[in-house]
């Protein structure tokens, strides 16, 4: 239970490093359970909760995991893998956990996942994954809290997500691979996460084409193969690095990054007075003045990323003007406003939108962290906030973000993290 101490009001300089991302991580992780034979060698794999918590699951069910936090890099051997059931004391914790149904179902024909936890953030049904695997020839049941399916063979077929779901599209590819005949997903998540899976999957064997657009082929194969994969690097912790140089000021090199990824929010920063060079990856992100107000959207990729709603309404806190933020993704995804109001940030609600009119300053306060985002957008409010600010609950953040204390304090920011 530790909390962290930020001393704000300073200019952010210097440079930074964006870790491999968590959201790319966790389903390949998940899709190594596909090899029957071979050790999978994952690199660029940050050190996060999340990844520890997931590892724990595919242990759970048979595999064998050794994570190298120095070198980033994870051995995962499932050649024993055998058990079909996913436990509710690691699945609870982590709303991802459910992306081994996929897997389960395609490799040993059968699986037993419960309902998934993680951070709550209003009604997150499983609905299209279900309706995926049932279209696929799969039997579902539900008894107690555990999703059960079930199968002799896998079909290929059409399925239709009648919204582009980023998890759904991950679970139903990792089931389709092994699927007799071709499955076509239509409406599907365009997420680089889900590009960067899809080519994972290629190289243990798979034949996927279209990740990336709203329609991705899979043509089915006998087994797949132990592959080597490089994690792409993490899109949301660079945004939440631009942001944080937005709100605070200053110049801040991000590097290790694929800029293509963040196409939207560098339009918008830059609209609203932020300067930003771009190169192959990396960026340099600098502010003087006082940006101005900005109009955001969230939506699913190449949309505003949602997860990145509670860090732009941050950044937005301090702007010129009103602002206006409107969430489409999450319908709970506003528990972080009370907490930037304690910080002196003027905002009301209107249904899914937020008004945020900018202030000259904000003044530091004890906040807490209800969900991985919130907690970032509340640490670049602090960040720019006069005073001490203690943000509590900081577990919360590191679910998603490698000691994000350790590379703000080398970029000028006060923080440290204290034991409560």
């Amino acid at each position: 239970m530790d909390k962290f101490i930020i001393d704000g009001g300073r200019k952010l300089n210097g440079s930074v490093r964006v870790s491999g991302a968590k959201n790319a991580a966790l389903p390949i992780i998940v899709a190594s359970l596909l090899a029957e034979k071979g050790k999978t060698v994952l690199s660029n794999v940050p050190n996060l909760m999340d990844i520890r918590t997931i590892s724990g699951v595919i242990e759970g069910l048979g595999a064998r995991v050794n994570f190298d936090i120095n070198s980033e890099q994870m051995e995962i051997d499932a050649t024993s893998l055998k058990k079909h059931t996913a436990p509710y004391e690691l699945v609870r914790k982590m709303r991802a956990s459910f992306l081994v149904m996929g897997p389960l179902l395609s490799r040993l024909g059968r699986a037993r996942v419960s309902l998934p936890g993680g951070c709550v953030l209003g009604p997150r049904p499983v609905d299209q994954h279900i309706l995926g695997f049932q279209k696929l020839g799969a039997r579902i049941t539900e008894s107690k809290g555990y999703i059960s399916a079930s199968a002799k063979f896998l079909k290929g077929t059409a399925i239709f997500f009648d919204r582009p779901s980023h998890t759904g599209t991950e679970n139903i590819m990792m089931a389709a691979v092994l699927a007799r005949g071709k499955t076509t997903i239509i409406n599907a998540g365009c997420d680089p996460e889900i590009v960067d899976l899809a080519e994972f999957l290629n190289k243990m064997g798979a034949i996927i084409s279209g990740a990336g657009t709203p329609r991705i082929e899979v043509t089915g194969v006998k087994n797949l193969r132990a592959a080597a994969h490089s994690v792409i690097p993490d899109r949301l912790e660079a945004g939440t690095f631009m942001l944080a140089v937005g709100a605070c000021g200053g110049s801040v090199e991000i590097s290790g990054i694929i800029p293509q990824h963040n196409e939207i929010l560098i339009s918008k920063m830059s609209e609203s007075g932020v300067k930003l060079k771009i190169a192959k990856d990396k960026m340099t992100v600098s502010r003087d003045g006082r940006p101005n107000a900005l109009k955001i959207t969230t939506y699913p990729y190449p949309g505003f990323p949602t997860d990145l709603q509670a860090a732009a309404m941050a950044y937005a806190t301090i702007c010129k003007g009103t602002s206006q933020i409107r969430e489409t993704v999450f319908t709970e995804r506003f528990t972080h406003i009370m907490e930037l109001i304690r910080l002196g940030a003027d905002i009301k609600i209107t249904g899914d939108e937020a008004i945020v009119s900018g202030v000259d300053g904000l003044k530091g306060a004890s906040i807490m962290a209800s969900d991985i985002r919130a907690g970032a957008g509340l640490v670049i409010a602090a960040l720019a906030a006069g005073g001490q600010s203690e943000i509590l609950r900081v577990y919360h953040i590191d679910r998603g973000y490698q000691r994000i204390e350790e590379k703000l304090a080398r970029i000028g920011g006060n923080i440290k993290r204290v034991a409560v």
